[in-house]
């Protein structure tokens, strides 16, 4: 069989490709398959974190909640489980996820092994919320991570050091949001950047390139009643203007790249402003009908204007069709998070789907790197070890763990040697 990510950037033909559906299986699987062993979540990266010409896993059998406990917010859940799903068990169970990102399709294991996060400064990425890890290693013993130096390893671990099975999650009790989305002059919010993403629960906003407006969304918790426009009114909203009208244009681009900076102002002048109240998990996830390639740089939150400034100059030097993205993190202690030790914002570039990327994604690189960034681990990079070791403080220690773990490197497929050598 031939695997395929979302984009359809990265692709392999594994030797054998696995869905246990017992942990047994699956410790025999790891033992069993030819290497390098990788895990397919749902395909959701652009990095070359899952191809492999050796086995490839898929945990989508592995996909229940095994323990919910409401009063202290604990839950204990497979790692295949999807995004999506895990919230309409949580919300089942009057609990929910404090902080998600704007795409729910991921595989939870996948989510956390990358970096995946939302945005709010008070709220760290997914794997903040990590308070244990069950690992299958690769001699096919179990392990469980409960604490200390080898749980920051394995909260953000990139698939390096085995294949997560289960992992216990630090939930919230059901929350109701307010979303407000709104056109603005970008120079007004860049000029009041920090207040702002202070003054919400969450904050952020995208910009197309040659345009000076910023389309800003603020989400807040709230006790209202939840309150959504209808069905028609939302299909018209959500799909066909963000996404089927995104991408006729985004085509209209791709065949004419002279006409980019106009078709740019065109979609950032269409925006409205829009506002719902609704359960949290539906607010934070948005649909995602148009394809595309991505990169993104987490910096340290002094730097967010800068870093905008430099993206958009950077882009608009390059025929890009899709706006810049930019959020906030709180700092955590996983090794190789991207915010590790440190309050971050989130730049983040995207190339509609067979257009052209690596030019405009290398000069945003180079861009982001002059100013301390580190590149999510989904996401497009051209770095490799000897760069990335540089960026991270712990770095050393998260290499000892690993040899510690997969001594014989079974996980480590091609990807995974450029990054981490």
């Amino acid at each position: 069989m031939e695997w395929v990510n979302w984009s359809g950037s990265q692709r392999c033909t594994p030797t054998r490709f696995i869905a246990p559906r017992t942990r047994q299986e699956l410790a025999q699987a790891i033992v069993d398959g030819p290497a390098p062993v990788r895990v397919a979540g749902a395909g959701h990266s652009f990095s070359g974190g899952v191809p492999t010409e050796g086995t490839l896993l898929s945990l989508d059998h592995l996909a229940r909640v095994l323990d919910a406990d409401a009063a202290t917010g604990r839950v204990r859940v497979e790692a295949g489980i999807r995004l999506k799903a895990l919230s309409s068990e949580l919300h089942a169970r009057g609990l929910a996820m404090p902080n998600l990102g704007d795409i729910d399709a991921q595989s939870l294991a996948g989510a956390l092994s990358t970096g995946t996060h939302g945005t709010g400064t008070r709220f760290p990425n997914l794997a903040g919320q990590v308070e244990s890890v069950e690992l299958i290693l690769a001699d096919g013993t179990e392990r469980t991570i409960t604490g200390g130096d080898l749980l920051k390893a394995a909260r953000v671990s990139l698939g390096a050091l085995g294949v997560i099975v289960a992992v216990t999650l630090r939930c919230v009790p059901a929350f109701k949001l307010r979303i407000v989305d709104r056109p603005e002059p970008l120079a007004d919010v860049l000029q009041s950047l920090q207040e702002r993403a202070d003054a919400h629960d969450h904050f952020e906003f995208w910009s197309f390139p040659h345009s000076e407006v910023a389309l800003v969304r603020t989400l807040d918790e709230t006790q209202d009643a939840p309150r959504v426009p209808g069905r028609a009114r939302t299909y018209a909203s959500d799909v066909l203007m963000d996404n089927h009208a995104f991408r006729a244009l985004s085509e209209v681009a791709k065949r004419f790249p002279g006409q980019i900076p106009r078709l740019n102002r065109v979609m950032a002048g269409a925006a409205s402003q829009r506002e719902r109240v609704d359960w949290s998990y539906r607010i934070f996830a948005s649909q995602r009908l148009v394809r595309f390639e991505e990169m993104e740089y987490a910096l340290p939150r002094e730097h967010a204007v800068e870093a905008v400034q430099a993206a958009k100059a950077a882009l608009e030097r390059h025929p890009v069709s899709f706006p810049i993205e930019l959020r906030f993190s709180a700092g955590d202690d996983a090794l190789l998070s991207p915010a590790h030790a440190r309050e971050s914002t989130f730049v983040a570039v995207h190339v509609f789907r067979s257009m052209p990327y690596e030019a405009a994604f290398r000069d945003v690189e180079a861009a982001m790197s002059a100013l301390g960034g580190r590149p999510h681990w989904g996401k497009r990079s051209f770095l490799g070890a000897p760069d990335l070791a540089a960026l991270y403080p712990r770095w050393d220690a998260f290499q000892a763990f690993r040899r510690e773990l997969d001594p014989d490197g079974r996980f480590a497929n091609a990807w995974l040697r450029k990054v981490l050598g």
